[in-house]
């Protein structure tokens, strides 16, 4: 019988022609308020900080390029400079609205996936793996309500989203057409992410595949899209074209929109949809098509630290190859960046506030080897908090049960966080090196300084499980602040006061800048405090139940 499904009392009549379709859906409602409840902070806090980043980077740009003719040679120093294009994308347009849409398209549209498929698989995989999803389903809730109501909570997301993205480009003088165009793309981008993390809900077995499948495909999609902008300075090559954030990219907002575009995007969601409703149906409650492997029968995981390497390894295996992947596509770009700069004073300015007061190369090659590091933070921050699940559905129990102590037990989970944020630094280094072909050990050095900072980071989210576990999600807040001021902060021109709000922004700049000890040895000691004060506060604390 389909879960959730009523039979009447004797004598009853049978359920008219449709209903059984009605049932596969009963409780949507219910489920989607329960989603939107439990989501009230975290949900409003993305759309906030998300949407207000478009107005606040339209403002921006209006006070630094205030004449046409100062945006114009912004715009063709850009879009004729592919690295530049690799990071950002091309220029369709040199209006304000045109630069914002250069410059938060791609962006945006990623972390709009990313909201979408935390959502998503919150209210979906999670559900069944805390065992909250079978009981929900003794009351009257359809097979397909709890994927319905998840979806539906990251569509009402990406609307809120697409809203603010178009009311705050209009408040700042960049509205119309375009503004509208930007906003449907970027929501558009995330609601086809929030489809793809259900179909990954429904082939993984945990909550950390789920997302980890989704965001693999992100990652993905987002080089794709990077090696295309590098190619061609019109956003036609065909790499471009096979990434779903590309797509966002040729809405061309502001440039003569093409609106046909959004309905890639929607057939992609559609399709995803749909194949996550057909495997959704055919399968039960907690299982899935990709069930985990059992382990070994005996002898080969003695210890905490080697249970939690049997159990991240994967992860890491991915952020490894990808950093490798994407150093070496980066590292092959820095041979011409002097080159395609030339005199443009702008464009080198932008790139010394990246990457130091060096040559153009080296300042190429310590920006990536900066971008490398913040996006190594969200490993960390990812890996140290996997006691934090471990510990809320219960896994942790047993092994805390058998003689592991608190201190053992967490601690295997992160030598793996930080441990394998050195190895993931390294690939991304060795990478770069690869692809620039000169000065490997200086491209290395680059990448491995980032770390201290990347430290600091694992630890304040170590102090925030250990002290206060129900918040400790917050700790993916500071990840992301430094990695959205690394990332938009430069080309704006922001404050150094604000700058300085990342720890990345102390470290040395290498190549190219001299090494410099103190910042790198304090923020080295801060992560150590930060992470025995989270252990400390473990240690006295209960546990979740």
């Amino acid at each position: 019988m389909t879960a959730g499904a009523k039979t009447g009392p004797a004598g009853s009549a049978p359920p008219s022609p449709g209903a059984g379709g009605r049932h596969r859906f009963a409780g949507t409602g219910a489920l989607l308020r329960l989603a939107l409840r439990r989501d009230r902070l975290t949900t409003p806090l993305w759309v906030a900080v998300l949407g207000g980043s478009f107005s606040s980077v339209a403002s921006s740009l209006t006070t630094l390029y205030p004449t046409a003719a100062e945006r114009s040679e912004l715009a063709v120093s850009m879009t004729g400079n592919s690295s530049l294009r690799a990071l950002y994308g091309p220029v369709f347009d040199d209006s304000v609205g045109g630069l914002v849409a250069w410059r938060m398209v791609g962006f945006g549209a990623a972390l709009a996936a990313v909201m979408s498929l935390l959502i998503v698989v919150r209210h979906t995989r999670e559900e069944e793996e805390t065992g909250r999803q079978e009981m929900l389903s003794c009351a009257v809730v359809g097979r397909s309500a709890p994927l319905t109501a998840a979806l539906l909570a990251a569509v009402v997301a990406n609307a809120a989203l697409a809203v603010l993205i178009a009311a705050g480009l209009a408040g700042a003088g960049a509205g119309g057409p375009g503004a509208v165009a930007l906003a449907l793309a970027v929501a558009g981008t995330g609601v086809l992410f929030a489809c793809t993390a259900a179909v990954a809900a429904q082939l993984t077995e945990n909550t950390r595949l789920a997302r980890g499948l989704t965001a693999a495909a992100l990652g993905a999609a987002y080089v794709l899209k990077a090696a295309g902008d590098a190619a061609t300075d019109d956003a036609s090559s065909p790499l471009t074209w096979l990434s779903p954030v590309g797509w966002a990219e040729n809405v061309r907002a502001y440039a003569a929109e093409r609106w046909w575009v959004l309905l890639l995007l929607a057939a992609a969601a559609l399709a995803q949809a749909a194949l996550a409703y057909t495997l959704a149906a055919r399968r039960d409650v907690g299982m899935s098509f990709l069930p985990s492997r059992p382990g070994p029968s005996s002898g080969r995981i003695s210890s905490a630290a080697g249970l939690a390497l049997r159990l991240q390894r994967g992860a890491l295996i991915g952020w490894t190859l990808s950093f490798a992947a994407v150093g070496t596509v980066f590292g092959s770009l820095a041979d011409g960046a002097a080159d395609l700069i030339g005199d443009n004073a702008q464009t080198q300015e932008i790139f010394r506030r990246m990457g130091g007061d060096a040559a153009i190369t080296d300042a190429f090659l310590a920006a990536m080897a900066g971008m490398l590091g913040m996006v190594a933070a969200l490993y960390v921050v990812s890996s140290a908090l996997r006691p934090h699940g471990e510990e809320t559905t219960g896994r942790a129990e047993p092994v805390l049960a058998g003689g592991v102590t608190r201190t053992a037990w967490a601690g295997g989970h992160l030598a793996v966080a930080f441990g394998g944020s050195a190895l993931v630094l390294a690939a991304g280094g060795l990478g770069l090196a690869v692809g620039h072909g000169q000065r490997p050990a200086e491209t290395l050095c680059g990448t491995l300084v980032q770390l201290p900072a990347v430290w600091v980071l694992g630890g304040l989210t170590v102090l925030l499980y250990g002290a206060a576990p129900r918040l400790a999600a917050a700790a993916w807040a500071p990840a992301g602040i430094s990695l959205a001021l690394g990332w938009i902060g430069p080309a704006l021109d922001l404050p150094r006061a604000v700058l300085n709000l990342s720890p990345f922004s102390h470290l040395p700049k290498l190549p190219g800048d001299a090494m410099s000890w103190p910042p790198v040895l304090l923020m080295s000691a801060g992560a150590a405090a930060l992470t025995a004060a989270g252990l400390a506060a473990l240690r006295r604390r209960d546990l979740l139940s």
